[in-house]
């Protein structure tokens, strides 16, 4: 069972744009609670609190019960909109919940034991694919994230879906792939000890041919030039 934050909140008499931004000036934020077959209703809700609760890991994996009136809303957060300036949140959306409710969510990776990682000790770069998994679930059983283990990770390894360990009952929305969630890359100035040592080898092959060569050609000349010399001597 998943653990549940209560909060309070406000009725709004009216909706609509105009309503809503009148909760706004009067230091609230709007928000309406819909679904489960029931009527939407619409309320408003402490900043203060908001802020808290979005601040804490897990936001929108985490079950809520919002008093209403003495009425009891069990719901889980589906969205919030941000002030494009201040990223302060002004309005949010509450799906009702049940306990046999099934639902689509993003739950986040957490990515452990980097410093293990012969590729990151490298200078390997970790290249996130997903950055959260959407899963099916229960509404009552959502993992707050997924960990991924990166010990013993190789540049050119990858970790997959199927090595990271789900719930009971919690599956991928993606099934029918075993897709990738991250990668260890090598940057573009990145090489490798054996590519370092093939190409100290080859430039002292090939300064080694360009010496011996030079060498070659310098006793024909000097041949050739005393030669001459004889032959005007003569």
């Amino acid at each position: 069972m998943a653990d549940i934050t209560s909060i309070t909140a406000e009725v709004r008499e009216r909706a609509g744009k105009g309503a809503a931004r009148a909760e706004r000036q009067a230091g609230r934020v709007p928000a309406v609670i819909y679904g489960n077959k029931e009527q939407p209703v619409t309320v408003s809700v402490s900043p203060r609190t908001l802020q808290q609760e979005l601040h804490k890991p897990g936001f929108f994996t985490r079950v809520f019960e919002v008093e209403v009136n003495g009425n009891k809303h069990l719901v889980l957060p589906r969205d919030v909109q941000l002030h494009p300036v201040t990223d302060s949140p002004i309005h949010v959306d509450f799906l009702r919940v049940t306990k046999d409710t099934k639902i689509n969510v993003g739950v986040p990776v957490i990515f452990l034991n980097d410093e293990k990682s012969p590729g990151l000790k490298r200078g390997g770069v970790l290249n996130i694919v997903r950055h959260e998994i959407e899963l099916a679930c229960n509404a009552m059983e959502i993992p707050h994230s997924l960990t991924a283990d990166l010990d013993g990770l190789d540049i050119g390894d990858a970790i997959h879906i199927s090595h990271i360990a789900l719930p009971e009952g919690v599956q991928p929305v993606i099934s029918d792939r075993d897709f990738t969630v991250a990668t260890i890359a090598a940057p573009s100035k990145l090489k490798s000890a054996e590519e370092e040592a093939a190409e100290a080898a080859e430039a002292e092959a090939a300064e080694a041919e360009a010496t011996e060569a030079g060498e070659g050609e310098a006793k024909p000349e000097g041949e050739a030039k005393k030669e001459k010399e004889e032959e005007k001597g003569e």
